[in-house]
């Protein structure tokens, strides 16, 4: 384990250089690792050990995920199980199930986790709020976490590209000494680029926030607020998107990505630094009472509750369908439809 300096603040982190997938396979040999869930989280985790050579083994219950499971080369009876079967095979139980899927399925689980098991999760939200979902580990098991920054999807094509996404991890109950080695092994099994250290609660809070916050809730708000602006003072769509989303995902965020917004401040133009210069505390003082107002709503658990009672409605699938077809169907993303095809990489396709 390295100390980095981060800003002028140390913290843990561990390289695939340090902890190298041979030390990882020697950590596991001999465990079974049960993966459960194929939905988000799943298949890239599932895949990537497969492919990395540890003895994986999936839990999923009968449908259409199911099958793509299968799809996917997982063998029914071999190595695609139910969920009590791959929890009743499984050395270390990878929860990858959705946080709502978690709390319906915590009774079938916890009578698999027999002492010296290692229960996993990528995402603190079931045990940091374990007064709220159910989910309390007993007391002779690993708890333990790897939480990659990044969805599913990205984990598996960055793997295959040979790369990785930084991942958090935590151990929040070490009953056999060897929680610890468990779960680096297991992060570099998945492909983690390098894993730095934190808590089931702090990745919780930081994960809901950033969820809410910049990654997505904020940033579409944000867009939209520019785009609505654009159009109703007479912008064209085709103006108005490219001004505000496509300008920023095609050529601005792949160069701070890489280089950093500071980067990007001292490599623009002399208009655009002024106006960035005076504009960015103007928006930093408007949307910090709201980051502020969102973060204490995750700390104390309101957000996690909103999530647990949507998700607990009989008729939630059917209200997030209309939800998420009325953002589909906007003009803003309808627009874009229309961009991406004419992208010259698309037009070379068609």
């Amino acid at each position: 384990m390295a100390k980095i300096n981060f800003g002028g603040v140390e913290e843990n982190v561990i390289t695939r250089e340090e902890f190298t997938l041979e030390k990882a396979k020697e950590v596991l040999k001999g465990e079974k690792i049960a993966v459960l869930g194929y939905g988000v989280q799943g298949p890239g985790q599932s895949l990537n050990l497969r492919d990395n050579g540890f003895d994986v083994i999936v839990g999923q219950r009968p449908g259409k995920t199911y099958e793509k499971a299968v799809a996917d080369g997982w063998v029914p009876g071999e190595t695609l199980f139910s969920i009590e079967e791959a929890c009743e095979r499984g050395t270390i139980i990878m929860c990858l199930l959705s946080d709502a899927a978690v709390m319906s399925v915590w009774p079938r689980i916890k009578p698999h986790l027999t002492p010296g098991k290692a229960l996993y999760f990528s995402h603190g939200f079931a045990i940091t709020w374990s007064d709220r979902t159910g989910c309390v580990p007993p007391a002779d098991v690993d708890v333990i976490m790897v939480a990659p920054k990044g969805s599913g999807t990205s984990l598996r094509s960055l793997f295959l590209e040979g790369r990785g996404i930084n991942a958090s991890y935590a151990v929040a109950q070490d009953v056999t000494g060897r929680a610890f080695d468990r779960t680096i092994a297991l992060g570099i099994g998945i492909g983690s680029g390098y894993l730095f250290e934190t808590t089931f609660q702090r990745e919780a809070v930081s994960d809901l926030t950033g969820e809410r916050g910049s990654l997505m809730g904020a940033i579409q708000g944000l867009l939209q607020a520019q785009y609505e602006v654009l159009r109703e003072h007479g912008h064209t769509p085709s103006e108005a998107f490219n001004e505000t989303v496509e300008e920023l995902t095609q050529s601005l965020m792949p160069l701070f990505a890489r280089k950093g917004m500071d980067w990007m401040y001292a490599n623009c133009s002399t208009t655009a630094q002024r106006g960035a210069l005076d504009w960015y505390p103007k928006f930093h003082d408007a949307v910090k009472p709201v980051m502020e107002q969102l973060y204490a709503n995750v700390a104390d658990g309101t957000e996690a509750q909103i999530s647990i009672d949507s998700n607990s409605k009989p008729d939630y699938r059917e209200g997030l369908e209309k939800e998420l077809k009325i953002l589909h169907d906007s003009e803003m993303w309808r627009t874009a439809e229309t961009v991406r095809k004419l992208r010259p990489e698309n037009k070379e396709q068609n």
